[in-house]
């Protein structure tokens, strides 16, 4: 995985290494401070389509003194490239054998700067016009499909298709087996430097702010009957099914991560998170936002959990309307003092804010909080809108005058250049990660099973369930020897203790024989 050259001098301690809490190293040696600073790249509009378009798109984030691109890469289980489990795009790109994600990684390395695929994580499709590749999950596992084969997310008053938009289901064990095969196949075959994951929750238009309409597929429902023993379907704000749902995101996100991991332990997970509403200050914490309880996305627990390594917030607020404006301002602040050892990044949204607004939100987004943390950078929404007036006065114009904005003058936020954020979990890590399959012999998981990681020498067990393929996954335990111990379900009998050893930066396999169900 390529580095560039202040990231790799931070590894050898030349630079602080990571910023988490503390914000950018300051630049006390010559060399450039850590701080993030991306466009999104988004496939809906130009900017990938062609080569020359790629060319404008790597002289545009110079112009702005930006270190990192997040490109659009899987939008719909389309790809935008050549070499992946997703199916190449429909789209109206340059014909094969050009490739989008490969022509931007090469561009973009050459001239210093990284590249993480965006990949949206729950959204199938989102045209009338089913994707042309028979491979398509759409076509595969969407509204065709019967019984299992059927992915489809489901309201609880069993609408599937919210105009032409269909969902996958975090909650459906195939579904996300696939998700996590198809991000690999995307780390394993190109040299981007991480994932950028969207739409890693659930479905917006429920009817309440404070629960979530959605997640009824068929499968869903039933596995969480089996999980607790219930025989009803649970009522959209029914907190334990609420909680399920909840886990089946961060079960996701886990997965993914350590799936990474395995993949190239040196590529960084980011995601996009929602920031609705007012931020936690005014809702009486974080579990009364609309982030966890609407669309049940547990962002600040992935931190927390060492699952997530950036999180990138999708702090989308009118600058210029004084509601929002105190929205950004809680988030902004949330995010900063959320991060604890890993990273935040703001990401405004450039495309409802004139450029002055957008200045201000940089500003903003970069000073410190009063508890003295500062957010690990910033990432504007989007290249292809970089202004309100982008409509009226053309986008390169307003590009142009964004860019003069934030790197012309003396306090203008981005006039030096910075360098990525180092990650010294990854690049010098201390502790390592254990994985693990409960199965019976005929292959049937073990869903739900409680599985116990108690380390041999000294305390602070941790217990985690068996997702819906029996796959489970601790991440970030200190080294040494561990009892791995799963709770059988009744009828299920077999040895349900196992001994691991782990290691720094590697995975141990907790290596359970597979079970025997009785009749």
């Amino acid at each position: 995985m390529r580095r560039i050259l202040p990231t790799l001098l931070a590894c050898l301690g030349l630079l602080c290494g990571g910023l988490a809490a503390a914000g950018p190293a300051a630049a006390d040696d010559g060399n450039p401070p850590e701080q993030w600073r991306s466009y999104w790249v988004d496939a809906f509009n130009e900017g990938i389509y062609t080569p020359d378009q790629v060319d404008a798109l790597i002289d545009d984030a110079l112009a702005v003194n930006a270190n990192a691109l997040v490109v659009q890469t899987a939008r719909r289980y389309d790809c935008f490239c050549n070499r992946a489990l997703y199916p190449r795009t429909d789209a109206a790109i340059d014909p094969a054998p050009y490739d989008p994600l490969e022509h931007v990684i090469d561009r973009a390395h050459a001239v210093g700067l990284e590249v993480h695929a965006w990949v949206n994580v729950n959204t199938m499709w989102n045209s009338v016009t089913p994707p042309t590749s028979p491979d398509h999950v759409f076509n595969q596992h969407g509204p065709t499909a019967q019984g299992a084969e059927r992915w489809l997310n489901k309201k609880a008053d069993g609408t599937e298709l919210v105009g032409a938009n269909a969902y996958i289901d975090p909650g459906h064990p195939a579904a996300v087996e696939y998700i996590v095969s198809a991000i690999q196949s995307i780390v394993a075959e190109y040299d981007v430097d991480g994932i950028n994951l969207d739409y890693i929750r659930y479905p917006d238009g429920s009817a309440q702010t404070t629960h979530s309409d959605w997640g009824y597929n068929d499968v869903s429902v039933a596995r969480f009957q089996a999980a607790t023993g219930r025989t009803d379907v649970p009522d959209p704000a029914d907190q334990q099914w609420g909680d399920w749902r909840r886990d089946q995101v961060t079960g996701l996100v886990r997965r993914i991560y350590l799936g990474l991991w395995e993949t190239d332990p040196t590529a960084r997970l980011s995601m996009d998170a929602i920031t609705y509403g007012y931020g936690p200050q005014s809702v009486g914490g974080w579990e009364g936002t609309r982030t966890y309880a609407e669309v049940l996305q547990d962002w600040d627990g992935w931190l927390d959990e060492g699952i997530m390594d950036t999180v990138v917030t999708m702090n989308y607020k009118r600058n210029w309307q004084p509601d929002q404006a105190r929205m950004f301002s809680e988030w902004s602040e949330y995010l900063a003092d959320a991060q604890g050892d890993r990273q935040a990044v703001n990401g405004p949204a450039l495309y409802l804010n004139s450029v002055d607004d957008s200045l201000a939100q940089v500003t903003e987004a970069l000073a410190p909080t009063e508890a003295g943390n500062t957010a690990a950078g910033w990432s504007g929404y989007s290249y292809a809108s970089p202004s309100l007036d982008a409509a009226t006065a053309g986008a390169d114009a307003e590009r142009q005058r964004l860019a003069e904005a934030l790197t012309t003058g003396p306090d203008a936020p981005f006039a030096q250049e910075a360098a990525v954020p180092g990650m010294d979990w990854k690049e010098a890590p201390r502790e390592g990660h254990v994985t693990g399959e409960l199965t019976l012999r005929n292959g049937t998981p073990l869903d739900g099973a409680e599985v116990t990681l108690t380390p041999l020498v000294g305390g602070g067990e941790l217990t985690r369930s068996a997702d819906g393929s029996g796959w489970f996954g601790f991440a970030h335990v200190d080294p040494g020897l561990y009892l791995v111990t799963a709770d059988l379900p009744r009828g299920v009998v077999g040895a349900p203790v196992t001994v691991v050893r782990v290691t720094r930066g590697e995975i141990a396999e907790a290596d359970f024989p597979q079970f025997i169900g009785l009749p």
